[in-house]
């Protein structure tokens, strides 16, 4: 190979170092979001293709590796190194919402790419040696231009590996969990409210007895096998174990490593629409639940939700919520700017006042639903009062932050169509100049486009400036506030939040402001 080529060969093999490390880690974190799930990631690829431009071009110049006369050769090596360079700078670090998480099964497959690219990059040297020199320039620009594959590739080669990892800590949580004969699990689930659910009974439960919960959103196989071999003791009298679930059958399996005495579902409604492919599909697997329970154990579901009432559950339930024919049932409520006061009416009637510092309708319920199973374990009523006073916004959903002139209501977590609905009815109540930002609702399949613009027409009728974040994704949400002839200059786009939020900050308006930030989506969006 002329003095030249081997000069390119060797830009070119430190350009694409750098870009597959790069590409790695950004891939690798999409590959996480989509909760490491080949047909879930394809489909992240095969919606974001554009967001992999430069690969094409890398992909194509690659191709030129066969060419074989030198000076041709060296000018295709020449635009191939660009390229590898174009693509580096691309996939450089960008601010993130949520970054990597670099767990043991990370660690284990950015490992196996490390090994891969090694020998990929062996067989590069390997062409200079033969008489097809021009070859170690197509193995390089492949490896570049097929990088954002190479977590899937990882993952396959591991996947023995982790199986054999996940069955250990699966079966050791299991014989923990069998130690403890005497715990009492209650499992919780819903298309919505099962986090602050989860929280707001463990804030009144946990003065009572000795209670364990899943901390966060540690809801799915690993996150609780995680909780239980890291933190049940001896002395926890009961788990309160959120379960959250995309597919059918997700919470059968995790009911089969828990085995839980006891149930709440908090609501059925279209999230995670996309994944499921049905309401139908939904309903069975939220109430994979209730079929999971034993004969003796109580079921706790929020009858104020439509879809639980016309499709409820096959065994004997307990209901909650604000309709006068639920179990129990919360009344008279009355908002302030420090709280919500309302009255509960338990089964054998007596009723009892509660005040919290939570604001909206939904929080009144999901409290409800709290107390309700706190009285199923025998915690008297009266008791609780002091408890329910002490219950703190779970963190982006509903969480009021005071900023001077600026009042905050943030409810980042929120990406469902009843839950939105809540928020928006709670900001239409606020005194002040009420302003929504939202980068709309996802993962709704073929309802996604229709739920959106009915919540911009909702908006339209809660809110004096809309705030949309990326001009695309919120197109049907403008479809929306347009049909109700929300003024023009009050609807305001951008493509990124922080600037949102900049100019909202400077904005001088004659009231206080509230904003309400209403869902957040993640980086794989």
């Amino acid at each position: 190979m002329v003095p030249y080529l081997q000069l390119l060969f060797g830009a070119i093999s430190l350009a694409a170092i750098y870009s597959v490390f790069k590409s790695s880690l950004f891939n690798m974190h999409m590959f996480q979001l989509n909760g490491y799930r080949f047909t879930t990631h394809i489909g992240w690829i095969r919606k974001n293709l554009g967001r992999f431009a430069v690969e094409y071009i890398v992909f194509a110049l690659s191709l030129t590796g066969i060419i074989t006369y030198a000076p041709l050769m060296g000018f295709c090596a020449l635009a191939l190194l660009i390229a590898v360079i174009a693509c580096a700078v691309e996939n450089r670090n960008k601010p993130q919402k949520k970054p990597l998480v670099y767990t043991p099964r990370v660690k284990r497959m950015l490992a196996t790419s490390l090994i891969l690219y090694v020998l990929i990059y062996l067989l590069a040297i390997y062409c200079l040696t033969t008489d097809k020199k021009n070859l170690s320039f197509l193995v390089l620009g492949l490896a570049v231009a097929f990088s954002p594959f190479m977590c899937i590739i990882a993952n396959a080669v591991n996947k023995p590996i982790e199986k054999c990892v996940n069955l250990y800590y699966l079966n050791d949580a299991k014989k923990m969990l069998r130690r403890q004969p005497e715990l009492q699990t209650i499992g919780i689930t819903g298309s919505y409210g099962k986090t602050s659910v989860k929280f707001y009974l463990y804030t009144i439960l946990r003065a009572w007895t000795d209670t364990l919960v899943t901390p966060s959103s540690f809801n799915t196989p690993m996150g609780i096998v995680i909780t239980v071999r890291r933190s049940l003791k001896a002395v926890h009298k009961i788990f309160l174990c959120e379960m959250g679930a995309k597919w059918v059958g997700d919470i059968k399996e995790l009911c089969d490593i828990v085995h839980p005495k006891h149930g709440i579902i908090t609501a059925l409604g279209e999230q995670h629409l996309e994944s499921f492919g049905s309401k139908e599909n939904i309903i069975k697997t939220k109430y994979e639940l209730s079929d999971a329970l034993p004969e003796d154990g109580r079921l706790y579901v929020n009858y104020d939700n439509e879809t639980i009432r016309k499709n409820p559950p096959s065994r004997p339930f307990i209901t909650y919520g604000t309709s006068p024919d639920c179990d129990y049932y919360a009344f008279d409520e009355k908002v302030s700017a420090t709280g919500t006061v309302f009255t509960l009416r338990a089964p054998d009637k007596t009723e009892y006042t509660f005040d919290t510092k939570l604001l909206g309708h939904h929080n009144v319920i999901n409290i409800t639903g709290a107390i309700a199973a706190a009285h199923g374990f025998g915690m008297p009523l009266s008791e609780m009062r002091r408890y329910v006073r002490r219950i703190d916004a779970v963190p982006h959903r509903m969480q009021i932050v005071n900023k001077g002139e600026v009042t905050i209501i943030d409810d980042a977590f929120n990406s469902n169509p009843a839950g939105c609905r809540a928020a928006l009815s709670t900001l239409r109540e606020m005194d002040g100049t009420r302003i929504l930002v939202t980068p709309g609702m996802v993962e709704l399949g073929g309802e996604e486009h229709k739920l959106n613009k009915e919540f911009g027409s909702f908006a339209a009728d809660c809110c004096d400036y809309i705030v949309l974040i990326g001009k695309k994704q919120t197109l049907p949400i403008k479809e929306g506030i347009d049909e109700k002839k929300f003024p023009a200059d009050r609807v305001i786009i951008f493509e990124e939040f922080t600037e949102a939020m900049k100019t909202l900050y400077a904005m001088k308006t004659d009231k206080k402001k509230i904003i309400l930030l209403e869902n957040d989506l993640p980086d794989n969006y």
